[in-house]
């Protein structure tokens, strides 16, 4: 019999690649892919070639018979990397069937599908892990220490503005992330990440959210104003490839080749559709004023045609201001290059204490996707035994939760203008896991 955690995976997609390589290689003395699962036949037996490749006979099986897999294989642990849209059936019915869940960001796209969740897990008692790798990359893990160890005190409010690089901002258009009823919009696909990094930060929760937001850039009139009058739906053959700065040609990329292109006729997906499509139904420009439970307030804006990408993230204390500025190298989903590199230049990190000289923090640095964060949140949730953790970053079914009802909320008060409460969207949540940060009543002697 062999000890080592079985797990199968539904989504064979490209982010879905990190988890099924790391199982048939880093990981593979202790834990073991043992089904694959997709919509797509021809994404399937790619993953099932990719186990080949490493030695081993991986089955994969059609989407419709995912409870057929847990039932032959009998996984310990279902890993959920599938359109955002269905995160919630498979992660309810690998709990349902007895297994644990793994799930990529975001949990969930509407409030519906993620109390479907909060209460699954509530009735069966498996866990559910949501892979937040941000919290994980070491200058994210540096701002939460300054935090915890006091450094600017009690916070008491957050700026927050994330750039998306014109190029990788442009790729969410093009994508099945361009329609709502998909990816819930940029406020919960994207913002999920940092409206995780905050809440994790703060180890607080949101409770009410009003926000703006609307599509300015990728639009048809942007188009007519570059002169893409003759512009068809997708990139592979448009007449105004030879001149339009957007134009992806998937040829060009052996890796969204073979993932996309070579598999369209399976199920009709076109990665490459045009990004000033009237089709389109997600915001560009996003403006958002969140509260929190502790009383902190966050104002928060996303654009997705930036000159370049990252974010800039600064905390407000009673002692003090700490600003983090960090600048990421820019990717297309599936190129086969590392996604979001944190950049030396561009990325820093200053302490203004009250009534002292600031000063600027050496920034601690971390190789790989997510500035460092992917190698680092693949140890914790396949090694055996995992490292001690102060800063607790594994999260669960509630982070996830509270991560995406902000974007939730926030999509809510775009359509109807008005403040959103968490409490009306999802009950019986619970609290997060968070590690304690400085008392409000800490005294502050004057020197």
């Amino acid at each position: 019999m062999s000890s080592r955690t079985r797990f199968a995976q539904v989504g064979c997609s490209g982010r879905g690649a990190m988890y099924r390589d790391a199982l048939l290689r880093t990981y593979a003395d202790n834990a073991e892919l043992v089904g694959v699962c997709d919509i797509n036949p021809g994404r399937l037996q790619l993953y099932v070639q990719a186990a080949r490749d490493s030695g081993l006979e991986v089955p994969g099986y059609p989407a419709e018979d995912f409870d057929r897999m847990i039932a032959e294989q009998k996984p310990d642990c279902v890993i959920v990397t599938t359109k955002d849209c269905h995160h919630d059936e498979y992660i309810c019915r690998a709990m349902e069937l007895g297994c644990d869940a793994i799930t990529e960001k975001p949990m969930a796209t509407d409030e519906k599908k993620c109390q479907h969740i909060i209460d699954t897990q509530r009735k069966t008692g498996k866990k559910c892990t949501v892979t937040f790798n941000y919290r994980y990359s070491p200058a994210r893990t540096q701002v939460k220490d300054l935090l915890m160890s006091g450094a600017i005190g009690e916070v008491l409010s957050v700026d927050f503005n994330w750039l998306l690089d014109i190029r990788h901002g442009a790729d969410y258009f093009r994508r099945w992330h361009r329609n709502k009823d998909n990816s819930g919009g940029l406020l919960v696909h994207k913002a999920t990440h940092h409206f995780d990094i905050v809440n994790w930060s703060l180890s607080g929760v949101p409770v009410s959210v009003f926000a703006r937001g609307d599509r300015k850039f990728y639009t048809p009139k942007t188009a007519q104003r570059y002169g893409l009058d003759n512009r068809s739906e997708r990139c592979l053959d448009c007449p105004e490839s030879d001149k339009c700065p957007f134009h992806l040609d998937l040829r060009a990329h052996e890796e969204m080749r073979r993932l996309y292109l070579d598999n369209e006729q399976h199920d009709g997906y076109f990665r490459d559709r045009c990004v000033f499509s009237d089709q389109i139904d997600i915001e560009d420009t996003m403006q958002l004023v969140v509260a929190y439970d502790n009383g902190v307030q966050m104002s928060y804006s996303l654009n997705a045609f930036m000159p370049w990408e990252g974010m800039i993230i600064s905390f407000n204390g009673s002692k003090g201001r700490l600003e983090s500025v960090a600048r990421e190298s820019v990717y297309l989903s599936g190129d086969g290059t590392t996604p979001g590199e944190f950049m030396a230049e561009g990325t820093s990190l200053r302490v203004f204490p009250h009534f002292e000289s600031p000063y600027q923090a050496e920034v601690w640095r971390g190789e790989g996707g997510h500035g460092g964060g992917d190698e680092r949140l693949l140890d914790d949730i396949f090694s055996p035994t995992p490292p001690e953790d102060k800063y607790k970053r594994a999260a669960d079914q509630r982070a996830g939760a509270y991560s995406i009802l902000t974007g939730i909320a926030a999509n809510r008060s775009i359509q109807t203008g008005r403040q959103i409460l968490i409490s009306d969207l999802c009950q019986n949540i619970g609290q997060p896991d968070y590690p304690p940060m400085p008392s409000p009543d800490e005294p502050m002697p004057l020197k």
